[in-house]
């Protein structure tokens, strides 16, 4: 009947068509029979009935007493029999007749001698699969435990056909059965974020738990939300973005569907401490951190290790799941997590790495000597003017992979990037004009549009040779418009800083390194892996390379970096800068006085045990960094004493974030000159914080003040006139322009704003004084997370979707989440210019994602308000 397909259990939807089937049908007979006539008390199948068959096979014979025998063990009884009125499915039905026939003879055997053999096998297999099909349990395919669903629309969704061999073993370790902690460490492109991704779905699916997957970087969130958004639409989960001014906390708890949270490293924190608050941590089944290595990462490792810790300490049933390309300290983070270590080397296209010194190119081989081993000498002719602007010889390195091939240029700061982009333009031939051209003219139009009409002019020059910069200095949009283009080919070489390396998947076949440092820190060995991790496209090339140039006086730290990156650990680092001349017990004491001091504890005077203050409690729970919690609380206290409600101003300076001031050097014409276009009640809001306008006026005209100032009252002023002017104009270029910064800077100043007002909110919703600041603050936290006009803020909730797509989509006539949710991705193609069928089935996903987040929440709170109370008094 099947032919030679290998098992009814590895196709859901065969079973899921016959219950539809079978539904209908029965739905149709319910028309035609009497109403005392319980057609639906029994399965039109029924008439199989349980008695034994007659002349059965003796293989088959055998496979039924098993059967019975198994029930009679499980249930202390004879054969299993269905309470009088229960109902068996065609399904059930089908599955128990398959599972017979599976120990039975085939007619087209080839020698009686195998047949019992391979029925005896059969029967077992039949057996286990007996065990684990039940009506309560989805139908597990052969796809690592996962619905045979999942498995198509790996390939359907991302084209993923068959795992690599190391995914196969990392999924079949018996730690990862047993659900024990695991870090798993692999080159840059070797799959590992597959694995997660399969173990995720197991959670969500199987164990009907909730997920946490933890990323470094907003755009990596948002990525990934738009990537999954698809599977929790078709197998029935929430996917909710943790990230900027996104998610609730303590989430929306969902009584029928599972969640997956993809969150930021802080909001991880902080949704994890709002679980651990309503008790519900034990919800959360799994968390999945990528770049593990990032613990070592200053006070953003200290914030993954709490949020780990305490997962840990209050939930002993969570799994926690660590990756990461590079890791030098595994033995001590093993022995933190109590985790397994699964660790190889493979890459999907083979990395040679090389150093450039002088005109000569080294490979990197640690069989060396001193790690270099001679490979070739550059072949480009230079004039003596091309070598005094590139005596890196950075356009020969280039010239050999591109066009043809795509490159990858780090260099060590912005403008260096900037720099060297168009330094390479004026060196290409015109050939490289011609290359794509007109897709070229489509990307600066894109461009100009996502500028309103304004356009880089370091970009004009150099995309018409296929070269753009990319670092923090761009727009969100900007950076958008530039990686797709890179990925699709149109682009052929980016120059671009660290923090591309790691962020989203950008490979390349050559990375080079203009030099080994970031700003003016000498290169580690984990940075160092990262980026020449891009090197190499699966699929594409057969080999990558990296390129890292190098003067003589960093020669010998490479070689002592090669050779020496396996010394330092964790701990070692921690115990040289923490404990130096005094015990763990000591520094632990220390930072509990500091605590104390900033009265976020106090200590019971009976139990002598350390308390939680309400300020503490709402410093944790809005994820306030400690630094700043005291000067916060002060602030708003001040604020309330005279607030300006007829004005955003006041709002805005007390949500500009206090770590942004130092980056701040006002220009004080431009501060006066936007100082006489406030009112006279904001005046004297600026006056009421610190800064009165004759002090402005004084620095303006270059005059020395005496009375001192807080400068950085001053500063924060200044940058919340930044934001004052954003929210009024909406134009990050017309703004950046005005007040001299870089479009990227206040584009990353709005973006921090957004995320801290929402913190702030927090802050105030846990101390009853700051009532006021409640529902002032919501507002303030939507009109800074877009910042935009009101009618594309729906709009561009939906992942993926910025300002320059967010107004076409409205000019075409999708105005509002639900016009998203229900449109035809193929119509939006049309519609909208430039975009691609992917893009648009990842809109149209995720506004259905989150058309049904917020239709499931309002649901709950229906739920919740009909619900009985639990301690309502009884008679």
């Amino acid at each position: 009947l099947f032919g030679d397909y290998d098992s009814i259990l590895g196709d859901s939807s065969v079973l899921a068509k016959l219950d539809d089937a079978e539904q209908n049908e029965r739905l149709r007979g319910v028309e035609q029979q009497p109403e005392d006539e319980d057609v639906l008390s029994d399965s039109i199948l029924d008439g199989l009935g349980d008695e034994p068959f007659e002349d059965l096979p003796a293989s088959q014979l055998q496979f039924q007493e098993e059967v019975q025998e198994k029930a009679k063990r499980t249930n202390g009884e004879g054969p299993l029999r269905r309470p009088a009125g229960a109902r068996r499915s065609v399904a059930d039905q089908l599955k128990r007749t398959m599972l017979g026939n599976a120990a039975a003879p085939s007619a087209v055997s080839r020698t009686a001698m195998l047949k019992e053999a391979v029925v005896s096998e059969e029967i077992n297999v039949a057996m286990q699969a007996m065990e684990t099909v039940s009506a309560d349990m989805p139908d597990l395919g052969p796809f690592f435990g996962l619905p045979s669903k999942v498995k198509e629309l790996m390939f359907k969704l991302r084209g993923i056909q068959s795992l690599y061999d190391w995914q196969q073993t990392c999924l079949n370790l018996d730690c990862v059965q047993q659900r024990k902690n695991l870090i798993y460490s692999l080159p840059t492109s070797g799959g590992k974020t597959l694995v997660a991704e399969i173990l995720i779905l197991r959670e969500l699916l199987c164990r009907r738990k909730d997920c946490l997957f933890i990323l470094p970087y907003i755009s990596l969130v948002q990525e990934k939300v738009r990537g999954l958004a698809s599977f929790g639409l078709e197998l029935d989960f929430m996917v909710e973005e943790y990230a900027g001014s996104k998610g609730r906390f303590p989430p929306v708890k969902r009584r029928n569907k599972t969640s997956l949270y993809i969150a930021t490293i802080e909001k991880a924190h902080s949704l994890v401490n709002s679980l651990i608050e309503s008790s519900r941590l034990d919800n959360l089944g799994l968390v999945v951190v990528d770049e593990l290595h990032m613990l070592g990462d200053g006070s953003r490792g200290a914030i993954i290790e709490m949020t780990l810790a305490k997962v840990q300490y209050v939930s002993k049933t969570t799994q926690i799941i660590g990756m990461s390309a590079t890791l030098g300290n595994i033995k001590d983070l093993q022995m933190f997590l109590r985790a397994e270590n699964y660790t190889n080397n493979f890459r999907p296209v083979q990395l040679k790495e090389f150093v450039k010194l002088h005109d000569t190119i080294y490979e990197v081989d640690p069989k060396e000597e001193n790690c270099f081993r001679f490979s070739r000498l550059l072949n480009f002719k230079y004039s003596s003017t091309m070598q005094k602007i590139d005596p890196d010889h950075i356009i020969a390195l280039v010239t050999e992979v591109i066009p043809a091939h795509s490159c990858l240029l780090f260099c060590p700061t912005k403008k260096n990037c900037e720099n060297v982009a168009a330094m390479i333009c004026k060196y290409l031939k015109e050939d490289f004009l011609r290359h794509r051209e007109e897709e070229k003219g489509v990307l600066l139009r894109e461009l100009r549009d996502s500028g309103n009409g304004s356009l880089c002019p370091v970009l004009k020059v150099t995309v018409p040779y296929g070269v753009a910069y990319h670092h923090s200095g761009l727009t969100s949009e900007e950076r958008k418009l530039v990686e797709e283009a890179y990925s699709s080919g149109v682009l052929c070489l980016l120059t671009c800083t660290s923090t591309l390396a790691a962020g989203i998947n950008l490979p390349a076949r050559r990375v080079i390194l203009r030099s080994p440092y970031i700003a003016t820190d000498f290169l580690k060995r984990s940075q160092y892996k990262q980026m020449v991790g891009r090197a190499g496209r699966a699929g594409i090339d057969s080999v990558g390379e990296s390129i890292l140039i190098l003067q003589e006086k960093d020669r010998n730290m490479v070689t002592r970096q090669l050779q020496d990156f396996l010394q330092g650990t964790l701990l070692f680092v921690q115990w040289q800068q923490l404990c130096v001349g005094r015990s763990l017990l000591e520094a632990v004491q220390q930072c509990v006085d500091v605590l104390k001091e900033k009265e976020l504890i106090t200590v019971d005077s009976h139990s002598q045990s350390l308390r939680v203050t309400k300020l503490g409690k709402a410093t944790y729970k809005a994820s306030v960094d400690l630094t700043y919690a005291e000067v916060l609380y002060k602030d708003l206290s001040k604020g309330l004493e005279s607030l300006l409600l007829n004005s955003y101003l006041h709002l805005v300076y007390l949500v500009t974030p206090y770590d942004l001031i130092d980056q701040c050097k006002p220009d004080w014409m431009i501060f006066f000159r936007q100082f006489t276009l406030l009112s006279v009640a904001e005046q004297k809001m600026s006056a009421a914080v610190g800064v009165p306008e004759s002090f402005v006026a004084r620095k303006a005209a270059g005059q020395t003040v005496k009375k001192g100032v807080n400068m950085a009252a001053v500063r924060r002023m200044y940058l919340a006139l930044v934001l004052f002017s954003l929210l009024k104009e909406t134009d990050v270029w017309s703004v950046s322009e005005r007040f001299q910064l870089s479009r990227g800077f206040v584009q990353t100043l709005l973006g921090s704003a957004s995320a801290f007002c929402s913190c702030v909110l927090h802050f105030a919703e846990e101390l009853e004084e700051f009532w006021p600041f409640r529902a002032l603050l919501a507002e303030l936290t939507r009109r800074l997370s877009y910042c935009v006009k009101a009618e594309l803020i729906p709009l561009m909730e939906v992942a993926g979707v910025l300002e320059s797509r967010a107004k076409q989509l409205y000019a075409a006539g999708y105005k509002t989440l639900t016009h998203m949710a229900n449109a035809d991705p193929a119509a939006l193609c049309t519609a909208i210019q430039n975009l691609y069928r992917k893009q648009a089935n990842q809109i149209v996903a995720s506004a259905k994602m989150l058309v049904n987040e917020k239709a499931a929440a309002l649901q709950e709170e229906v739920d919740e308000l009909l619900a009985p109370p639990s301690d309502l008094p009884q008679l």
